[in-house]
């Protein structure tokens, strides 16, 4: 693929206090690519998308996006430059209700915004959840209003952290969708998720992390087609 990477990480160490997280893992990812990170927990997958975001700071090795060196940017800038974040909590302010927080997520990138309607065209029940105080609603609804909220802030980026975690059948068919037309719409994603299968069906390629390291990085359908990688790796 000629494309360049849209983000490109690249061997970076990461630290809680003293004690080291992250040991020098890279990865790639191109606009319309869907990356899934995998493995275990404590594998590093998570504190991988906090340093992304410059929440969990790289001490050493670098990180660009769209072109632009962010290694050391501010979380705020960041998230301004078009890297959008689906927490595994999902963040979303419960006092307010679903209109109200997908205003204020509103902001100008060089990429597009989403509409109010073309997130309604991703999940069906949120139009009919507009005016519901966002503490009242179900796992599954939050989910949906935490997805359509990056999508409104012009995401060319969107992270998503255990985006199906907790959620039932249905829902999670729903979000894996959203995945699939985030990538035809050229957005790139980069999935950390404990459903195996559900992060292949997505995936364009995958990156296995254990350890706080990279151990493979390779194309979903290799993978799916490896029974013994994934018996080593994932334990399935």
């Amino acid at each position: 693929m000629n494309t360049p990477p849209l983000l490109s990480v690249e061997a970076i160490d990461a630290f809680y206090g003293e004690t080291q997280v992250l040991f020098g893992p890279s990865l790639q990812v191109r606009p319309g690519e869907v990356l899934a990170l995998l493995g275990p927990n404590g594998a590093g997958k998570t504190t991988t998308l906090r340093a992304i975001l410059g929440l969990t700071p790289a001490r050493r090795g670098s990180i660009h996006f769209d072109g632009r060196d962010v290694t050391h940017e501010p979380t705020h800038r960041i998230g301004a430059l078009g890297v959008g974040w689906v927490p595994d909590d999902r963040r979303i302010f419960p006092t307010l209700t679903v209109a109200r927080n997908l205003e204020i997520a509103r902001k100008r990138t060089r990429f597009r915004a989403w509409s109010l309607d073309e997130c309604f065209g991703l999940f069906s029940a949120l139009e009919y959840l507009m005016a519901r105080e966002c503490e009242n609603l179900s796992g599954g609804e939050m989910q949906m209003v935490a997805i359509s909220r990056v999508l409104m802030g012009a995401p060319g980026l969107v992270l998503l952290d255990e985006p199906s975690q907790g959620l039932a059948p249905k829902v999670v068919e729903d979000v894996m969708r959203a995945v699939q037309k985030l990538r035809s719409e050229g957005v790139a994603v980069v999935l950390v998720e404990q459903n195996v299968a559900c992060a292949l069906d997505v995936a364009d390629r995958v990156s296995i992390m254990h350890g706080g390291r990279v151990v493979h990085d390779g194309s979903a359908d290799a993978l799916r087609a490896d029974a013994a990688l994934q018996r080593r790796w994932l334990g399935i």
